[in-house]
């Protein structure tokens, strides 16, 4: 049955899903250099023939699993409300950004290989939706600074250390579990304890 709106067949959309979900853990734990269209095929339970079908090259599917991560990547700094508290919306974005390095750290590791090498994929897309997202939501908080609602701080630089203090735990989750030990099973209940803690001192303003 064909879907009016991509134009393939159930059969063709299930496979390509499958390919992304094994080029997803490929690339995650390779990197984009050290990652092969056989160890996808592989892992996709696919012959190499069948896998080129979809996708004619490495590169290209590559390119597929950032353009759909972009915009998951980007949607918690979109949902950061102008109207809304200003601290609970800074504290709301830091709990989504840790949620999403729970709950997505493949797709962590994946955007933090991209960069590492230079974003020769994204660089268009970090210039073109990443820049000027932060650079909006950047001025909303430079406002709520502006006006005493938040202690003052860089914005974009404080918009830096919320993504590294959480996208931490799933960029270096093996570190982090050799540093907590086997009896820490889930580190992130702690962890958004802490992140919630330390941003809320840093921004909260006396009454």
């Amino acid at each position: 049955m064909k879907d009016s709106a991509a134009g393939q067949t159930r059969i063709q959309r299930d496979k390509i899903a499958t390919i992304t979900e094994a080029a997803l853990d490929v690339f995650s734990t390779y990197g984009f250099r050290g990652a092969t269209v056989d160890q996808i095929a592989k892992a996709a339970k696919l012959s190499k023939p069948n896998l080129l079908y979809y996708f004619p090259s490495k590169e290209a599917i590559h390119t597929h699993l950032l353009s759909a991560l972009l915009d998951i990547w980007l949607a918690p700094l979109h949902q950061l409300d102008p109207e809304g508290d200003p601290l609970d919306e800074i504290l709301t974005y830091v709990r989504r950004k840790l949620a999403m390095s729970r709950d997505m750290p493949r797709e962590s590791r994946l955007f933090a290989n991209e960069v590492l090498q230079g974003a020769p994929n994204m660089k268009p897309a970090l210039a073109n939706d990443l820049k000027p997202l932060v650079d909006e939501k950047a001025a909303v908080i430079q406002g709520w600074m502006d006006g005493g609602e938040l202690k003052a701080a860089d914005p974009h630089h404080l918009i830096f250390s919320i993504w590294s203090l959480t996208q931490h735990y799933a960029d270096f989750e093996v570190q982090v579990d050799a540093v907590l030990g086997p009896e820490i099973k889930d580190p992130f209940p702690a962890a958004e304890t802490y992140l919630l803690t330390l941003f809320g001192r840093m921004l909260r303003v006396a009454p």
